[in-house]
């Protein structure tokens, strides 16, 4: 096997592993896909995907790491969350990276709960249901930011291949 074919091999694992971090949150998702493109890309010489297409993938990429951190802060906002709860959420999240798979779902959920809670100044019993409303959005927002990066990793790899096929 030639040094091109290893690189070509290098690039198809890192957009694999990317894929699996879109749902494996411990996982730089499309950040990999971008970096295996970006891999794919130097491996054939620039020959097929050039400089504009992979300005396109990276502005994609960045977009996605927005979608990270916004996603689950959205979500809670949309069910009235209060600012701490929405400030919560997004703690949650960063925090939650430290602890793999279980962290970064239960980290926002328990950052806006404790947020909302913090804001509201109480532990009563409509003040609990309305943070476990929050913590339940936040929840909603991450799986829209899921399904929102699936969409930006299957456009980038759709950009990729028409790039590299249409040269």
């Amino acid at each position: 096997m030639d040094a091109q074919s290893i690189w070509y091999a290098v690039a198809v694992l890192l957009v694999l592993l990317g894929l699996a971090g879109i749902l494996l949150p411990a996982i730089p998702g499309l950040p990999l896909v971008f970096l295996g493109m970006l891999v794919a890309a130097w491996a054939g010489g620039f020959e097929q995907v050039g400089g504009w297409t992979l300005l396109v993938l990276a502005i994609l990429t960045l977009v996605s790491i927005g979608i990270d951190f916004l996603a689950s802060a959205a979500g809670a906002r949309k069910v009235g969350a209060s600012r701490l709860a929405v400030a919560g959420a997004l703690l949650g999240t960063i925090v939650g990276l430290f602890f793999g798979f279980v962290g970064v779902f239960v980290g926002p959920f328990v950052g806006a709960v404790a947020g909302e809670l913090a804001a509201r100044r109480g532990v009563g019993h409509g003040d609990i249901g309305q943070a476990t409303k929050v913590g339940i959005g936040t929840w909603f927002g991450l799986f829209v930011g899921i399904v929102l990066k699936l969409t930006l990793a299957f456009a980038m790899i759709g950009i990729f291949a028409l790039a590299w096929f249409t040269d």
